[in-house]
């Protein structure tokens, strides 16, 4: 189910499953997570001193520039980089991608980072880039302690079913669904009621866990416990949360999809906890490691572009890099074009086959 209609699987060619057009992710900077992630030192006192200072506001609300580049890929810490308003530079982006031979993407905005359904539609309609929307619920979702969980599960099964609000853009996937490091109650919440969808709708469900190998796999066997299906499953972000081979297999074993999207993101350096990003040749690796123990039917990629700093017009790698940087490095390193085919086509139209 893309933004503009059904489609059959085969359609969907070449596929990234975890990309943004449309999205803000400016809540980011209240959160305390990111401002004693960056700045406070130590424990005590003077881990109550979190305040962003004058200097840094001031580096905050700046344009991206060629002299600020790197310090905004480093800190994000700006606002202007954190938002993805603009329908023309997503057009432009997506050109990129088209010509590379991209021809579809998972865009996994949910509700809390400015999911936008209409201009998702606009966008696929002039890029010519088939877009599968998420729907659900981002990280420590406001507003929802009081909900019944029943309510959240039947908005989740209306946007896949009916379509957002009154304009008829149905999403494709369940996702992704926020989770923190420990699970926030309300997130839990969500969670059971994305599970129930899961279940009512056969829409794959996909995860955002927190950032730790533990957070993770409670995440994980709270999923499995409701029933879901692994085979319906993703869990993301696995290049920033697990760093062995054995957590890798250890979550592959569950029959879970297992999704690498941080590829472009070479930097070791994340502002968001103090792991040590791998770069794209040990992310290969690491994927071919899991194909050689016979798990290479439930592994995607993506590059998880939610920030400006990743575009081509600023600099970044843009939407187009895997087909134009890591594809090549795959077939230095011995992949061939049945192992290639299988990662960015055939998993994600068995992922996203559409049975509601």
């Amino acid at each position: 189910m893309t933004v503009l209609g059904p489609l059959e699987p085969a359609a969907l060619g070449y596929t990234q499953t975890h990309e943004h057009l449309l999205a803000d992710l400016s809540g980011v900077l209240g959160s305390s997570q990111m401002t004693s992630g960056v700045y406070a030192a130590g424990s005590g006192p003077a881990a109550l001193d979190v305040e962003f200072p004058a200097t840094v506001r001031r580096r905050m609300h700046e344009p991206i520039r060629p002299d600020n580049y790197d310090w905004i890929r480093r800190h994000v810490t700006n606002v202007d980089n954190l938002r993805l308003w603009d329908e023309d530079e997503a057009i432009e982006e997506l050109g990129h991608y088209r010509l590379a031979g991209g021809v579809s993407l998972v865009e996994s905005t949910s509700i809390g980072l400015g999911r936008d359904a209409e201009g998702l539609r606009r966008v696929s309609r002039a890029s010519g880039i088939k877009v599968i929307m998420g729907c659900g619920f981002y990280c420590q979702p406001v507003g929802l302690d009081q909900v019944p969980r029943e309510a959240i599960r039947d908005l989740i099964l209306k946007d896949l079913r009916e379509g957002v609000r009154d304009t008829g853009v149905r999403a494709g996937i369940i996702g992704e669904i926020g989770l923190s490091d420990p699970i926030h109650p309300t997130e839990a919440k969500v969670l059971e009621a994305a599970c129930e969808a899961q279940m009512s709708s056969g829409a794959a469900l996909q995860v955002h866990p927190g950032r730790s190998p533990e957070s993770l796999f409670d995440g994980v066997d709270r999923i499995l416990a409701t029933g879901v299906d692994p085979a319906r499953l993703v869990m993301c972000h696995l290049d920033r949360t697990l760093t062995s081979p054995g957590e890798l297999e250890r979550l592959a074993r569950t029959g879970c999809y297992l999704e690498f999207d941080l590829f472009g993101q070479e930097s070791s350096y994340y502002p968001w906890s103090d792991i040590d990003r791998p770069n794209d040749g040990t992310r290969i690796d690491w994927l071919g490691e899991l194909g050689e123990k016979g798990f290479g039917d439930r592994l995607v990629i993506a590059q998880d572009i939610c920030m400006r700093a990743y575009f081509r017009k600023y600099g970044g790698p843009g939407y187009s890099h895997i087909l134009e940087n890591v594809l090549p490095l795959m077939r230095k390193k011995g992949w061939d074009a049945a192992d290639i085919r299988r990662v960015t086509v055939d998993n994600p139209a068995a992922l996203l086959k559409n049975t509601w």
